[in-house]
């Protein structure tokens, strides 16, 4: 799979079809046959390395997992909602719930990597994965 260009105004528009929909029918599945929704995801190319910014609101490092064989690229992740519940206190709406994140990619070129880097900073996951030859599958840890 190769990344295809999304306009901004094509995302909005997605949005708010999704927020215009879950208005009159409640909410919808995230996206995917499994839950998970698909991150939104941006990839910057120098001469040495791909650099991909995925945004994942309300996730701690602790729970996402990068996994890298070859040029496949694949992320996931889980944000934990903490709920406070006072006795005598009800739920009246809820837009806040548990979100599963999912997104493989493919690259052009394989990724080295022992040199690949995975930072998560105000809900924006940032993967630097420099250009190399073929290795074993490997997994990152979320610095």
């Amino acid at each position: 799979m190769f990344l295809v260009p999304v306009s901004r105004e094509t995302r909005q528009l997605s949005r708010l079809f999704d927020d215009t929909f879950e208005r009159f029918f409640g909410p919808l599945a995230p996206s995917g046959d499994d839950g998970r929704r698909s991150p939104a995801l941006d990839l910057a190319e120098s001469d040495r390395a791909y650099t991909v910014k995925l945004e994942m609101p309300g996730v701690a490092k602790e729970d996402v997992k990068v996994s890298i064989d070859g040029r496949a690229v694949t992320v996931q992740a889980q944000s934990q909602h903490q709920e406070e519940k006072k006795e005598g206190d009800r739920v009246v709406y809820r837009e806040r719930t548990q979100a599963s994140y999912a997104r493989t990619f493919t690259l052009p070129i394989e990724v080295d990597q022992a040199e690949a880097g995975a930072k998560l900073e105000h809900g924006v996951l940032t993967l630097t994965l420099p250009k190399r030859g073929a290795r074993a599958a490997a997994q990152l840890t979320v610095s």
